[in-house]
């Protein structure tokens, strides 16, 4: 009887303590499927999902027939879990064996394809955990390119993973390098990468893959929450040939006459598309540190400068559109003319009176006759005359850093320069305002806006940022073709008749010698330049080349083969047929 009790007791005793623990683990249970359920869940999530980024690609820069200027290449950065990093093991393929690499062997074989140094990989993974324990993310290396990343993947370590991520290419160097701009690790830094970044620019998205507790990534657990989009594709109306040969052209004479600088324009008549823009020195944007800070923009738009009597054919041109003289009116020319103060202007060459047409004070470039002509106008239709043709103004391109150069007010300018502006000294233009200007000359007297970008073509089909073509007629027709018969003869006649001939073609052009202004003062360095338009009697392309303070032969001359090989190439790569009918010779004396 008592036995029985005692195992009453005792089976009392145990269901009680079942019957606790039963209840403890239920409550347990509650607490974590319910009152801490989507707590916990997070948690899981976070420790398994990895969010992860996918970068669209940044938008190419082709020239006008589709060359690639800058696109788009993947690199890869090699980045490890520190908390995960330990020993591992991998099948050999040779001996079908599973083999253990020890952390150390792993760096090793990684630092060899990177060439980076073992211990300073693992003094960073050191590094992490000493300062968090469950750090879950460091870098490896960074932007390396497809082969190593395959090589490292290659590996399968556990604990190394890969992210993908767009770098700059700029496949032609140098070429258009001082228009196209470049990268820097903030992002777009100069040129059209900084100023069409809005074409360019793509838009990133995201993904999420699963890890298991042993940090290796899970197959097929990826999830694109947002697709990415690329950049558009910056269409140039440049051709990278010219350009390439416009850059050689004046990197050779500029080295050969010991030049500070030089630059090359190319601008078609018909519509005012830019087809090169050159500089020298420039730069190479895949090696901007190689590179002297003076030079990595572009002159032809940043560098105002005192043409000189290129700046001459604008004046003559507005002169006879204005009526104030005819290409055939007669002068006697002096050899120096007074103007205030016991100023004098003169010629290039010393001279006694000499009898010229209006047509031959241009074609010799007379600052003298200039001056006669101008008196004839007031200051306000002096500096209207230089307006008309942009200059004082930045050009329609708006190209990043563009200056609009100076012309003097009429209501300040003083007696002297009010002649000497008219003819490019005490007033300043770049390379792009002069280009222009003889756009408008060679096509009618009809300015078309400057254009560098054809237009920006969007992953989806549409094309944005396409010029309007809508041109400005600033002289009559019979001013500007006159204009240029008279700068016919400066080839068919002048003292560079030789260096500026090109056969088949009539060429008009129009030299320029400026002295350079020095802390107040102008002395023995000069700008030497040569601005012209082919065919004459047909212009389809106006080529200006600029050479700055050189050190020998500090005349136009040294222009003018370089602006012959440049307009030459033109020609032919545009196939522009020759001259059929010789051109007409204006009497330039009397």
């Amino acid at each position: 009887m008592i036995a029985v009790r005692r195992t009453r007791r005792r089976l009392a005793l145990t269901v009680v303590l079942l019957a606790a623990v039963m209840l403890a683990f239920f409550v347990r249970l509650v607490d974590i499927q319910v009152v801490r359920a989507g707590e916990l869940a997070e948690q899981s999530e976070a420790r398994r999902s990895i969010p992860q980024t996918l970068y669209g690609a940044r938008g190419d820069i082709t020239d006008r027939n589709g060359v690639v200027l800058a696109d788009t290449v993947y690199r890869y950065d090699i980045t490890v879990s520190p908390r995960f990093v330990a020993p591992s093991s991998i099948v050999d393929e040779s001996s079908d064996e599973r083999i253990t690499r020890t952390v150390w062997e792993s760096l090793v074989q990684i630092g060899a394809l990177t060439g980076q140094d073992p211990a300073a990989l693992q003094s960073l993974v050191d590094a992490e955990l000493a300062a968090d324990p469950d750090d879950d993310f460091a870098y490896l290396a960074r932007g390396v390119e497809t082969e190593v990343y395959q090589a490292v993947r290659e590996l399968r370590i556990p604990w190394v993973y890969f992210e993908r991520q767009p770098a700059r290419s700029y496949p032609n160097g140098q070429v258009a390098g001082n228009l196209v701009g470049f990268l820097g690790t903030d992002g777009p830094q100069t040129g059209l990468e900084l100023s069409a970044d809005e074409c360019l620019d793509a838009t990133d998205g995201t993904s999420t893959y699963e890890r298991g507790a042993d940090g290796v990534r899970l197959p097929g657990t990826t999830v694109v929450d947002t697709q990415p989009i690329d950049g558009g594709t910056l269409e140039l109306t440049i051709d990278s040939d010219v350009q390439w040969f416009a850059q050689q052209a004046i990197a050779e004479q500029g080295t050969a006459i010991g030049a500070d600088w030089a630059t090359a324009f190319v601008v078609r008549v018909a519509d005012g598309a830019i087809i090169a823009a050159a500089d020298w020195p420039t730069v190479d944007p895949n090696d901007v540190d190689g590179t002297p800070i003076d030079n990595l923009g572009a002159r032809s738009f940043t560098a105002p400068y005192e043409p000189g009597s290129t700046i001459k054919a604008l004046t003559f041109a507005a002169l006879l559109d204005e009526g104030v003289t005819n290409p055939l009116e007669r002068f006697t020319v002096p050899g120096r003319y007074s103007t205030i103060l016991n100023y004098t202007i003169g010629d290039a060459w010393a001279h006694g009176d000499l009898p010229l047409t209006t047509a031959g004070i241009l074609m010799n470039s007379s600052n003298v006759g200039t001056s006669m002509l101008i008196e004839r106008t007031s200051l306000e239709q002096r500096a209207e005359m230089l307006t008309r043709y942009g200059l004082g103004a930045p050009t329609d391109v708006g190209f990043l850093g563009e200056e609009g150069g100076y012309i003097q007010d009429p209501a300040s300018i003083d007696g002297h320069s009010a002649f000497t502006q008219m003819f490019g000294q005490g007033m300043t233009a770049t390379s792009a305002q002069v280009a222009s200007a003889y756009q408008a000359i060679a096509n009618g007297g009809v300015r078309m806006p400057l254009t560098l970008v054809a237009g920006c073509r969007r992953t989806d089909g549409t094309v944005t940022m396409q010029p309007t073509g809508e041109g400005e007629r600033i002289l009559s027709e019979e001013a500007a073709d006159t204009t240029v018969s008279i700068l016919e003869s400066v080839v068919t006649d002048g003292f560079l008749s030789s260096q500026l001939t090109i056969p088949g073609y009539r060429v008009a052009a129009k030299t320029g010698t400026a002295e350079v202004a020095e802390n107040g003062r102008y002395g023995g360095q000069r700008i030497v330049s040569l601005a012209g338009i082919a065919p004459g009697d047909d212009p389809r392309f106006v080529v200006v080349v600029t050479f700055a303070k050189p050190d020998t032969m500090k005349t136009s001359a040294a222009a003018a083969p370089t602006f012959r090989s440049i307009m030459t190439q033109v020609l032919k790569t545009f196939r522009v047929p020759p001259s059929t009918q010789p051109a007409q010779r204006l009497p330039l004396t009397w």
